[in-house]
Formats: structure tokens, sequence, C-alpha cells
């Protein structure tokens, strides 16, 4: 007989982006005259920069002759897209990471949700809350997780992030192994400090404990004094994993390309104490299960540190800052408070009511949001409004809030 893993049956009955495309369905069949406009998930809208679609067509062309044809490229990366990585994103910025500490994917969120693979099942995992979805999904997958009870899965140290610490949570008073955090947040839009990161990372020395950084939104960060990665902050090479994506920074999400940083400093430790490299790991895990992203998609990806495509990309960016600063002030015109949208793609809007029943009233207008509750508990009575569309849809979308709210 063939067994299943019982620990998917702790699992909630959907995903919650499943759940929203349900209800956006269900009404659009009921009310078929009626155009929605989504800001719910954090789906781009704009096109790919066109340097990355002149290298994307020239690798094609690449592709069609025997003499320049590529195979199974390697399963780490291409050097050419792992040495402009390191140079530029962080290089550049005094974070000594090198080609050879990078690893290319299909996606970070595939990435994020890999990645715990390498522990064991019985360690102390820190999710914060609200928080992205697979962080915690892929935990309770793993059977790290006892059952759901009031809110919130037993065996899981949650990281409360409120309006009261800025969306930013305190160190556990317990000692932990796991970290996830996630700067610019998702879903609230938050930002930390140098200060603050330097707190976790000193935090996770002391506990010989692991931080997985997701910083996808990097690119969205404005503000000189707001780290864009965890390897800014001193130590954090020792104790810190960071996951990127071109998703966000230059609209891959539907051709998919990404990368994690496993520097060769961090270590694991088997139940003995005795300590293991994650680089290796993680080498071995990403080589066995992953064939590699395709030659074309990494060239188009490459271009992305070109000088057209470092244009190209701070143009399509701050196109969606706009939005974002739109849909900041329409919400805060209305009385209503939000965080985010400045440093981020995302505004995180405080409806003073039922996340589910604020989602509703904005659909019935025809807006599609993201109800809080959906990210955790600590998300219940927030909305998270995504800048991701034209500015014209986001005017429109604002337009419509404003009447269905006064």
């Amino acid at each position: 007989m063939i067994r299943m893993n019982s620990h998917y049956k702790k699992l909630k009955a959907s995903y919650l982006f499943s759940d929203i495309a349900k209800r956006v369905t269900a009404f659009q069949e009921n009310n078929p005259g009626t155009p929605v406009i989504r800001l719910g998930i954090g789906d781009v809208t704009r096109a790919l920069p066109q340097a990355c679609v002149q290298a994307l067509h020239k690798a094609v062309d690449e592709m069609s002759m025997d003499q320049s044809f590529k195979g199974y490229g390697p399963e780490q990366g291409y050097a050419f897209l792992r040495e402009a990585i390191a140079a530029n994103d962080f290089q550049s910025r005094g974070c000594a990471i090198d080609p050879d500490e990078i690893f290319v994917s299909d996606g970070a969120k595939c990435d994020t949700g890999n990645f715990q693979e390498l522990f064991a099942t019985d360690i102390r995992v820190a999710i914060p809350d609200p928080v992205y979805p697979v962080y915690l999904d892929t935990n309770i997958m793993a059977g790290r997780t006892g059952e759901f009870l009031e809110g919130r899965y037993q065996g899981i140290v949650y990281l409360d992030s409120t309006k009261e610490n800025g969306f930013v949570p305190s160190i556990p008073a317990q000692s932990v192994d796991l970290i996830y955090l996630c700067y610019p947040n998702n879903p609230t839009g938050a930002t930390a400090t140098r200060s603050q990161l330097q707190e976790w990372v000193d935090y996770a020395r002391r506990e010989k404990a692991l931080i997985l950084f997701d910083a996808a939104y990097e690119a969205f960060i404005t503000d000189p004094d707001i780290p864009h990665s965890i390897y800014e902050i001193p130590g954090a090479r020792e104790v810190a994993v960071e996951f990127r994506s071109f998703s966000k920074t230059a609209g891959f999400t539907g051709t998919r390309c990404a990368f994690t940083v496993v520097p060769k400093d961090c270590r694991v430790f088997d139940e003995n104490g005795d300590s293991y490299f994650l680089h290796g790991l993680w080498n071995r895990r990403h080589s066995t299960k992953f064939n590699g992203v395709s030659y074309p998609i990494q060239k188009a990806a490459e271009a992305v540190y070109s000088p057209e495509g470092k244009i190209q990309v701070k143009e399509l960016i701050k196109g969606y800052l706009e939005n974002a600063a739109i849909i900041r002030k329409a919400m805060a015109e209305l009385g209503f408070d939000c965080v985010g949208g400045d440093n981020s793609p995302y505004i995180w809007v405080d409806g003073r009511s039922d996340s589910w029943e604020f989602f509703d009233r904005l659909l019935k207008a025809g807006v599609v949001c993201t109800p809080g509750a959906g990210f955790g508990r600590c998300g219940e009575g927030y909305i998270r409004i995504s800048a991701f569309n034209s500015k014209e849809q986001v005017e429109a979308a604002m337009g419509r809030i404003a009447k269905a709210l006064s």
C-alpha cells in the first residue's frame, strides 16, 4: 500500500493565492460586465527590458546552429552570469561574495522552499508573522510542526511583526536554529536597518543558528541607509544564506531566473556537534535535483547588468514605485494607516476590519488585493496592495476604492 506523507494533512485546505483566484473567478462569473483590476499577487505587468529581449533573441539564434548549440549547462549556472552577479550585486557594495558561492535557479520561491531539505526535522524554526506562505508551508510538509491551533502551528517559533515594532520582529527569548527573514518585507513592505540586521546576525552566531534571508525585493530600496544584502552586515557570511530573484527586478516572473548565495564560511552541525560546510551540501542537493536554467534565459539575465540593462531596469522599478506612491497616498487620504510603498512595491494597509471582509468589499468594486490574514495571525485586519500594474490601472483602482469606501 502506497502511503502519503501525513504532514500534508496539516496544511490548510488551499494555498492563499488559490483561494483568492477562486473568489475572483466567482466574482467575474457573476459580474461579467465589471472588469477586474488586479493588485493582489506580486506578478509584474511590464515587458522585459529590451536589453534582455535582445540577449534572449541572440541566445536563441545560437541554439539554432550546431556550432553554437548548448546542451546541459553547469547546474550551478554559467560562469558569465555568476560573475556578473557577484561583481554587480555584491562586490560593488563591499560584500565579499565570489562567483562560485552563487547558485543560479528558476526561482527564489523554489529555493526558499527547497533549502529546508538540508536540515534535521527536529530543529527549532523561527518564522515571522505575517509571512510569505512558502516558508511555513514547506516546513509543515517536512514534518517540523504540530497541529494547527488557534491560528498557528504548534512547534514553530512565531516572530510577531506588528505596528508596535515597525513590522521588524524582536530577537526571540528562546534559542532557535533556523530563522527566516525577508527585507524589504513581503507582505508588509517594511525594511530593516543595519543595526536591526546586525542584532540578528549576532544572535545567529551566538546560537550557531542559520538565517535564510530573502532579498527578492532589494532592487526597490531607495533609501541609501538601508542595506541591500545581509552580507553588508559584519559576520553574516558565517550564518546567512541569501535568496535573490530577477522576477520583480527585471520582470522575469514568466521566464524564471533567480539565484541563491551560500558563502563557503557557512557551517551546519550534525547530532554530535561536528560541523560541515553548507556550501557543499547545497551543491550536492542542487546538482542532484536540478539541471540548470536554460542558456537563453541566463543570457537574458546577464543583460540585466549591461549598461543598457541597468538603465532599463531602473525605469521599470521607478514606474512601480510611482504606482506604490499613488496607492499609499490614496489610502492615507481615505484615513488608513499604511506601511511600505517607499522602498517596496507592496503597501500594507490597516483596514480596521476583518481581512477577508475588506478583500470582498474591494472585490465588489472590481479591485483585487490580498487579505493580510492569509499571511498569518498578525496579518488579520490588514490587506496588501501590490503596485504591479500600469499607472492607468492603479489610478483607476484607487478611484474605485475611494468610491466604494466613501
